[in-house]
């Protein structure tokens, strides 16, 4: 087991039920995914708090780890991996800010990201290393991530050794600055990817301007590839938050599992 995961101390030990307090009151489009066919729970790794589902029957299953936005592993998370689970693969979230702070229990966004900020990325590719050994990725392993967990999307993918063969990036941040926390961004490692990305953005993203996504395109290089959705805003996944776009969500979520089968997993 990773030593930062068995030694270090854990502010957040479990995790909450139900959405995140700061995204409330939650949209009457939000989607809920049964568990029949499917195993479904909290677990730990390590000290570190996750949730994760799988196909009933015998495995092992190709691996989805979810990184989740800035609200943490709340339950659009949960039902992400409810989802995945019935695709056919064993989804697991890990709580990644579970040492420095429990967000779902905030409602004021600049509290939320003076957590967000002092999570170092050397942490969170650690984690995710910890993630993919809890879950054997004997058939193999991809990661896909939501706003902050798609900035991780493709730093994971730049890892000089990354344990998986392909990532989705959700709306991820692409031009950051830099601290001793963040220590680059997704432009820089732009011409670094060890496996294939698939970008996928909204064109009305006041957070991250198509100028920018079209300069990463222009760094990135083929099997790596972006779709930019001309109506869709910030969050156009998140089917709890009036950012939601349905047709927009559906073809992504398409697009991603067809990335996962073209690079093996699954």
């Amino acid at each position: 087991m990773n030593e930062d995961l068995s030694r270090r101390a854990f502010v957040v030990t479990s995790l909450s039920a139900g959405f995140a307090l700061a995204v409330r009151p939650v949209s009457a489009q939000t989607i809920t995914t049964d568990t029949n066919g499917i195993h479904a729970e909290e677990v730990k790794i390590g000290q570190m708090p996750a949730y994760h589902a799988l196909p009933s029957g015998t495995g092992p299953f190709p691996v989805v780890v979810v990184v989740h936005e800035i609200f943490g592993v709340h339950e659009h998370i949960k039902d992400l991996c409810r989802r995945l689970a019935k695709a056919g693969y064993h989804a697991v979230a890990p709580e990644l800010f579970a040492r420095q702070g429990d967000v779902s229990k905030l409602t004021d966004m600049k509290q939320i990201f003076d957590i967000v900020m002092k999570v170092p990325d050397e942490q969170v590719m650690k984690d995710i290393d910890a993630t993919l050994a809890f879950a054997n990725a004997a058939k193999g392993a991809a990661l896909t991530g939501f706003c902050w967990g798609g900035r991780v999307a493709w730093l994971y993918a730049a890892q000089p050794k990354p344990q998986m063969k392909c990532t989705v990036a959700w709306y991820g941040m692409i031009s950051n600055p830099v601290n001793a926390n963040w220590k680059t961004s997704a432009l820089d490692v732009a011409p670094k990817l060890k496996v294939p990305v698939l970008g996928l953005y909204g064109a009305k993203d006041a957070h991250i301007p198509v100028a920018q996504v079209e300069l990463m395109k222009k760094e990135i290089k083929a099997p790596s590839e972006i779709v930019i959705y001309p109506n869709a805003d910030h969050g156009f996944n998140a089917d709890y938050r009036p950012s939601y776009n349905p047709q927009s969500a559906q073809d992504g979520w398409a697009k991603m599992l067809a990335f996962f089968k073209k690079n093996g997993v699954g």
